[in-house]
């Protein structure tokens, strides 16, 4: 085997002739992540998604910067990084596997280079066709459903299935509020009703069933409850169809995947004005 400048150790299976990665470029690549002993930690492979990383000046041996410059598109690489490397000034976090003189062993799969900005064309393209693919299952779940809905201009959309004509909170002002939260897939993720979290199967040990308390715009809840909420009267109930981008976005959240719209069935059941300062 070969070894870098940094003290990391390579081969090269295969050696392509195309173009290698420079500073700033953003690489994708498949790697398995093993012990001395063949344990594997972890397999992009297998997790179904690939890494990412952006060519920058290496700052240690982790970040296997001194190695990702020397493979092409489609070259597969052993690396070996020392273990003692690793973990040198804090022993304290060395795990029993990594055993002194062992190292952390990764077979990379070179899959893509590309330039900064065709990474991010190429992201831009793919959140846009996940947008669209959004709408239309948010777009189908209404019609399916015979809902009469509202839209707002953020996306937002609801329909008042209780109406009352008490007041409406304002910034500021607490309301308390019992809810159900479901997936597009009629799959209920969280509830402060008991009787909808039991039907629901949810486990939600030591969880009171009781209306939550939001002081509404100090940005405590998700976006879409704060739109939604300052659509209701007080003792109204309401469905909201919430996008994913007034949600939880490309992240998820818990049992919330990522780019999940979500459905809200929410009760304003109070409205508690907030004190007026002189």
């Amino acid at each position: 085997m070969l070894k870098t400048s940094k003290g990391s150790f390579y081969k090269i299976y295969t050696a392509n002739t195309g173009v290698k990665p420079k500073t700033s470029d953003v690489i994708t690549f498949n790697f398995i992540q093993k012990t001395d002993k063949d344990s594997v930690l972890y397999n992009s492979l297998a997790a179904g998604h690939p890494a990412q990383a952006q060519i920058q000046p290496s700052r240690g041996l982790g970040d296997m910067m001194d190695v990702f410059p020397l493979l092409a598109a489609k070259d597969s690489a052993l690396v070996k990084i020392p273990a003692d490397s690793i973990f040198k000034g804090h022993e304290e976090a060395r795990p029993p596997f990594f055993p002194k003189g062992s190292f952390l062993s990764f077979v990379i799969k070179m899959e893509k280079i590309q330039s900064i900005n065709e990474a991010m064309a190429e992201r831009n393209a793919a959140l846009e066709k996940q947008k669209q693919a959004e709408v239309a299952a948010a777009n189908a779940y209404v019609a399916s459903h015979g809902l009469k809905t509202t839209s707002t201009a953020s996306g937002l959309q609801y329909v008042i299935t209780s109406p009352t004509d008490k007041a409406k909170p304002a910034n500021g002002d607490t309301v308390l509020v019992n809810y159900t939260g479901k997936l597009l897939n009629g799959k209920v993720f969280d509830s402060s009703i008991e009787a909808n979290a039991k039907a629901a199967g949810l486990d939600q040990p030591g969880r009171p069933y009781e209306p939550i308390s939001v002081v509404l715009g100090e940005g405590r809840v998700i976006p879409g409850w704060e739109e939604a909420l300052l659509l209701l009267n007080e003792g109204s109930k309401a469905t909201f169809i919430i996008p994913s981008g007034l949600a939880y976005g490309d992240r998820g959240s818990g049992a919330i995947p990522p780019g999940s719209t979500l459905l809200f069935d929410i009760e304003l059941v109070k409205v508690n004005p907030a004190k007026k300062t002189k």
